[in-house]
């Protein structure tokens, strides 16, 4: 609890959040993956041959960093460069067979990690945490670029309908 007595949120989320990435980071380090690469494989899994610096734009994250991780993935035999065939001087990622085999290993990992935080919870409890902190994250985009990134859903509350109705005076930081 704050000064104030007001509990605050933001440091149990972060708390939580980095535990969970620890425990995620430790399983992966078990299979050979660091840190972040299984996001870049992730996002491959997705979107395969995508150029470094968009998958870096998708990934929030600087190009010179994902370089470096698709450097290491590259000799690790889970990614392959190849050149553009309209832009020579471009290049685009691509998952290797390895490299497909190793996303069902994140993916596992990932399921694991999961429900080792979410023991305990009922099935509605997910679904009510999952869409609040949807709701957390559309606010936080609206406040940092001015408007909503995603529309809430006919059955949640809109972005600026709060469960406590805090009015702006509730918060010393504008």
């Amino acid at each position: 609890m704050s000064k104030t007595g007001k509990a605050g949120i933001l440091q149990p989320l972060q708390h939580s959040a980095r535990m969970m990435r620890t425990v995620l980071a430790t399983r992966l380090l078990e299979h050979g993956l660091y840190a972040g690469q299984d996001a870049v494989l992730l996002k491959l899994a997705e979107e395969d041959g995508l150029p470094p610096g968009v998958l870096a734009q998708r990934l929030g994250v600087r190009p010179p960093t994902v370089t470096k991780t698709i450097s290491r993935l590259q000799a690790q035999g889970f990614v392959t460069k190849q050149a553009s065939a309209s832009d020579q001087r471009q290049t685009h990622v691509f998952l290797t067979e390895q490299g497909h085999d190793v996303i069902r290993i994140i993916e596992k990992l990932v399921r694991k990690t999961e429900k080792d935080c979410l023991r305990g919870f009922e099935k509605k409890e997910r679904k009510v945490l999952l869409k609040l902190l949807a709701r957390m994250e559309n606010n936080l985009n609206a406040a940092s670029v001015g408007r909503p990134l995603r529309t809430a859903t006919s059955d949640e509350p809109a972005a600026d309908d709060t469960a406590d109705n805090h009015s702006d005076n509730d918060s010393d930081i504008d």
